[in-house]
């Protein structure tokens, strides 16, 4: 009795720990089947060990507290009345959740305070001022640098190069990507006359560079003759002598060949009479111009009176190439003539530099092509002859093509070529398609520039480069083959025509050609068309009419640009 209270007997078990087997059986004083343990979970404490359960529990796994730590598991006793609280309680994890390792760094983490929904509404609003933002930076961007990742050229709106008139009659329309798949082999032609007379290449202009530039001159005493096919008193000898069915000229060919290139629009008149074959050009044509920019992805003015419009630009293109051809010659310098003079050119006349080839190739058993090919220049080396082109490439503003001739032509003249490739390939190739038809040795390609970029009237000569035609065809990706199978299949759909006159348009929107069948007296003084808006008209070189030839000297077309720019 310590204290009023009553601490009982404590037996003691010599045996061991716990109370000994005899004083478990007479204590009659002690409450069984009641555990020591609170009712509480806030509680810590507790029963420690049971050495009076069952152990041996089969369902319960050594390895989660069975066999020897099964005295220690109150979980399944029932007795406490916990048993249900126990079962259903489990661990949370207050881990956040990992975040994805490419999805979006969100920058609003930090309030924890902050809604989700508000929380989406300012990233949306986030990404929307980014959006601006970048879309100003492209603008700038576009701005300052006008020639990258500008938009396509095709984007712009062309012009038909002659007006449809309601009368006319589309027989067919011919995408160009038919064209790609054509091939045909011809033979090496026959060469029927050679006319004119050709002076000798100054062999000192292939030593130009910009920095000792010569300044392009002004021949205005020397023709130039632009003669369409029918017009042509030789073609038309040929034909009376049965010499072959189809009738060309070599801008006309070419024109074809090079046709997918394209993108200007442009027509060729077709005549079938009786079992021939012409292909002509209207009077006023463009392909009597030069195209500067055509291909290019840099769109070019479009008013018609911009010194840098696409008909400003094609006038100048022609003045520079009259020119230039007859300014690398040797002056007053020897000729050499071949078997008939010039049959354009009148007695007493001046005419310049060339000489004209009547070459004939097989294109059936039955059927031959007669072509009118130019060169304008020799030159002999070892007491041999070479025959070649002249044609010059001209830069007026070295913001539309991004490249500065002066500074890149001695350093870096492939990138110059290259971006006149890009700029101009239909025009490269249609000159290395005229080379080829007239089996020259060599093309001359002036790089031809403006004293100052707002001055389309003087310009420099920069430099001169030599290349082969075959060689130049092969770099530029233009396949012989195909430039025949072109011309073969346009041949074998016209001849299948009946007599009369037709007009072959390159659509001024679309990759494709169109046949037309127009009246008879189409194109003819006498006949009354839809006249064009006057800021439409393209107006012809000045001609004199001399016998059906048409005269273009270098005076008319310096008039010209002074009226385009008036």
């Amino acid at each position: 009795m310590v204290g009023g209270i009553e601490v009982g007997a404590v037996p003691f078990n010599p045996d061991g720990w716990g109370p000994p087997e005899a004083a478990a059986g007479t204590a009659t004083s002690l409450i069984y089947d009641v555990p020591f343990a609170t009712f509480s979970r806030s509680d810590k404490v507790g029963r420690i060990a049971d050495w009076t359960r069952n152990t041996n529990n089969p369902g319960k796994n050594p390895k989660q507290g069975g066999g020897s730590d099964s005295i220690f598991d109150f979980t399944a006793d029932d007795s406490f009345g916990t048993g249900d609280e126990d079962s259903t309680f489990r661990l949370v994890d207050s881990k956040p959740a990992p975040r994805p390792k490419f999805g979006p760094k969100w920058r609003f983490n930090q309030n924890r305070s902050q809604l989700p929904q508000r929380r989406d509404e300012e990233v949306e609003a986030r990404k929307r001022e980014a959006e601006k933002e970048r879309a100003r930076r492209d603008r700038l961007f576009h701005l300052n640098r006008p020639n990258i990742n500008s938009q396509r050229r095709e984007a712009a709106v062309f012009k038909s190069s002659v007006d449809i008139q309601p009368e006319w009659n589309m027989l067919d329309q011919i995408p160009f990507s038919t064209f790609s798949k054509l091939s045909f082999s011809v033979p090496d032609p026959d060469d029927l006359l050679l006319c004119g007379a050709l002076e000798y290449y100054d062999r000192t202009y292939d030593r130009l560079t910009p920095k000792n530039e010569r300044r392009l001159e002004r021949f205005k005493n020397r023709n130039f003759f632009k003669v369409t096919t029918t017009d042509d008193p030789v073609i038309r000898r040929l034909a009376n002598e049965d010499k072959a069915t189809v009738f060309a000229t070599d801008s006309i060919l070419s024109t074809l060949m090079c046709a997918p290139r394209s993108v200007y629009s442009w027509d060729i008149v077709i005549q079938r009479v009786g079992n021939k074959l012409f292909f002509d050009k209207r009077d006023g044509s463009q392909l009597d111009l030069l195209s500067v920019h055509e291909t290019s992805l840099q769109p070019l003015p479009e008013a018609k009176d911009d010194i840098n419009s696409a008909y400003s630009l094609s006038v100048e293109a022609a003045y520079i190439n009259q020119n230039f051809s007859q300014q690398v010659l040797v002056r007053d310098g020897d000729k050499v003539t071949f078997d008939e003079p010039n049959p354009f050119a009148n007695e007493g006349e001046e005419a310049a530099s060339v000489a004209y080839k009547y070459r004939r190739w097989k294109l059936d058993d039955d059927m031959y092509l007669v072509a009118r090919c130019e060169v304008q220049s020799v030159s002999e080396v070892n007491k041999q002859r070479s025959f070649m082109t002249l044609n010059a490439l001209n830069e007026f503003d070295s913001k539309y093509s991004g490249v500065d001739w002066r500074q890149k032509l001695e350093t870096q003249r492939g990138a110059v070529l290259a971006t006149e490739l890009k700029n101009n390939a239909n025009k490269l190739a249609k000159w290395t398609a005229q080379a080829l038809l007239a089996s020259a040795d060599y093309m001359k390609l002036g790089f031809v520039s403006r004293v100052h970029p707002r001055d389309h009237f003087n310009h420099v000569i920069l430099a001169v480069q030599q290349y082969k035609p075959r060689d130049f065809a092969s770099q530029i990706n233009l396949n012989t083959s195909n430039m025949w199978g072109i011309v073969k299949s346009i041949v074998s759909l016209c001849m299948k025509l009946n007599e009369g006159k037709y007009v072959l348009v390159k659509d001024p929107s679309k990759p494709q050609v169109r046949i037309y069948e127009v009246p008879v007296d189409a194109f003819e003084n006498d006949y009354v068309e839809e006249p064009l808006p006057e800021e439409e008209q393209v107006q012809p070189p000045s001609e004199d009419t001399q016998g059906g030839e048409a005269t273009v000297t270098t005076n008319d077309i310096e008039d010209k640009e002074v009226e385009s720019v008036a």
